[in-house]
């Protein structure tokens, strides 16, 4: 490890704990770059499975909603 990371690592230490998560965020971001797996925070983790548990209930959009959504935001 090189010293601006490993001085930069001790001051996060003194942050606040949103600034650590994002730091950690980014963290995450560049070792799932070089490995190849992204690993779900618990936010993420949560919303996966809230979707799932939709589509287990069959809760899903229509398609004329879809096209409205697609009309108004251009997607």
């Amino acid at each position: 490890m090189n010293a601006t990371l490993k001085n930069l690592l001790h001051a996060a230490e003194t942050w606040t704990p949103e600034e650590q998560a994002e730091l950690a965020d980014f963290a995450r971001v560049i070792e799932a770059r070089r490995t190849g797996i992204y690993e779900l925070d618990e936010d993420e983790l949560a919303a996966v499975e809230e979707g799932l548990g939709q589509a287990d209930r069959g809760e899903f959009v229509t398609d004329s909603d879809l096209r409205e959504m697609s009309r108004r935001f251009g997607a």
